[in-house]
Formats: C-alpha cells, sequence, structure tokens
C-alpha cells in the first residue's frame, strides 16, 4: 500500500502542475512540441488536452491519495491513459518520423510511466 502512495503522490507533483501550466500557458507546447494553437479554437483544444486533462489526472492522483480505497481504480486508469499516450505516440512516430528531442523525451517518459504503473499495479 505504501508503494500505491508513493506512486500516487508523484503523479499528483507531475501531472497537475503541468495541466496547468499548459492551460494557461498553452503558447509554451509551441517551443516545447512543436504544437500551435493557429486560430483561437486550436488554442482551446490546447488547453483542454494538455491543460485540462493533464491536470485532471493530477486531481485524480490526489483524490485517491486522499481516499486510498479508490487508489487501485485510478491508478488502474493511469495504467490505461498512460499506455494510450505511449502507444499512440509510438504510432505517430513511426507513421510521421517524429524524431524530435521532444518525441524522444516523452516516448521515454510515458514508456517508463507505463511499465511503473503497472508494476505497483501488480504488486
Amino acid at each position: 500500500m505504501q508503494a500505491n502512495r508513493i506512486y500516487l503522490a508523484i503523479s499528483v507533483f507531475i501531472w497537475l502542475p503541468y495541466g496547468l501550466y499548459c492551460l494557461f500557458m498553452p503558447s509554451y507546447l509551441d517551443g516545447a512540441a512543436g504544437v500551435v494553437g493557429a486560430t483561437p479554437t486550436g488554442t482551446t483544444e490546447i488547453r483542454a488536452m494538455y491543460g485540462g486533462l493533464q491536470a485532471s489526472i493530477g486531481v485524480m492522483c490526489a483524490v485517491a491519495l486522499m481516499r486510498i480505497e479508490i487508489a487501485r481504480s485510478a491508478m488502474t486508469a493511469m495504467a490505461f491513459l498512460l499506455s494510450g499516450l505511449f502507444i499512440a505516440r509510438l504510432i505517430g512516430f513511426a507513421m510521421d518520423g517524429s524524431g524530435s528531442e521532444y518525441t524522444h523525451g516523452v516516448l521515454v517518459f510515458e514508456g517508463l510511466y507505463s511499465a511503473i504503473t503497472i508494476f505497483v499495479l501488480r504488486r
């Protein structure tokens, strides 16, 4: 159970601040990842997907940290979310040849995070 708490706490500190930063500073992703909101609708999409969704992942982990009886459910959701990000990015990398420093770094992050999540869940 201690591993679950550590995992959830780390997840809160990774996902919540990053999501909030992307929500309020979507232009950050232009320099970091080449993702640009070319229209106001595009910028709102960045705020929602990189900001709101990722901040919500952090909030979900915070709630699970406070209500440990839902920790396993939150971690199962994390396993699906992270694996989905990793697999979709890997497919995109293969299809688009997006071999940037950002893509390589995020592939490693999402791949390792997925593996750690599954490992902690199986314990």
